[in-house]
């Protein structure tokens, strides 16, 4: 007991930094929840056969869209047909800044798509990480 008394300034900074150490699990949740990097959805959709789903209205999808990416608006999302069978792959979905693509991986998550994340910035990160877009025709 006169350890942890003599030393408790240390013993404080030891369960703060291990507190940090943790706030990242903490924060982001442990079910797939939150966003990905454009790094690492291009490691998902490489090496775990990630699907990319894109919630853009079609007009915008035209005008421009990471290649590959399948197009459901999201108002569209609970009737499509686009979305993966299998609810156990990766689903990374992206919109124009992100801000839609959040809400549908929230909605797609609850429709048992486990391992669906927005990807972080959407197609403004994907073109500033310069990776492929392409246009409709």
């Amino acid at each position: 007991m006169k350890f942890l008394i003599d030393n408790w300034p240390l013993i404080l900074l030891a369960l703060v930094s291990g507190g940090m150490l943790a706030w990242p699990l903490i924060k982001g949740g442990l079910g797939g929840a939150g966003a990905v990097s454009t790094s690492e959805a291009v490691r998902l959709i490489n090496r775990e056969k990630g699907v990319l789903i894109d919630v853009c209205e079609p007009s915008e999808y035209a005008a421009g869209h990471a290649v590959g990416a399948r197009n459901v608006p999201l108002a569209q999302l609970d009737t499509a047909k686009g979305l993966p069978t299998n609810k156990a792959l990766p689903v990374l979905v992206m919109c124009a800044s992100g801000a839609r693509a959040s809400r549908a991986a929230a909605q797609l998550r609850k429709a048992g798509f486990e391992n669906a994340v927005a990807v972080s910035g959407g197609l403004a990160a994907w073109r500033d990480a310069q990776l492929p877009v392409d246009k409709a025709v």
